[in-house]
């Protein structure tokens, strides 16, 4: 799964959140977070980045249309 860019950033902005607040808030590296937003991660790291954004993962995700 990868997150869809500007959706993470909208996101992001709605929890007044920077990349890196997230990435502390989900316990996930520096690394991780880029790799989540440039090409792909598990599910559960997903899940990690939707809770602590507090949005559902379908919020963040890329979806094929």
């Amino acid at each position: 799964m990868k997150l869809d860019k500007w959706k993470f950033k909208i996101a992001c902005a709605r929890a007044c959140m920077t990349r890196k607040d997230v990435g502390q808030a989900a316990a996930l590296n520096n690394g991780t977070m880029s790799t989540a937003l440039n090409r792909g991660v598990n599910p559960a790291t997903i899940g990690k980045i939707a809770k602590a954004l507090g949005v559902d993962v379908l919020d963040i995700i890329e979806t094929e249309e």
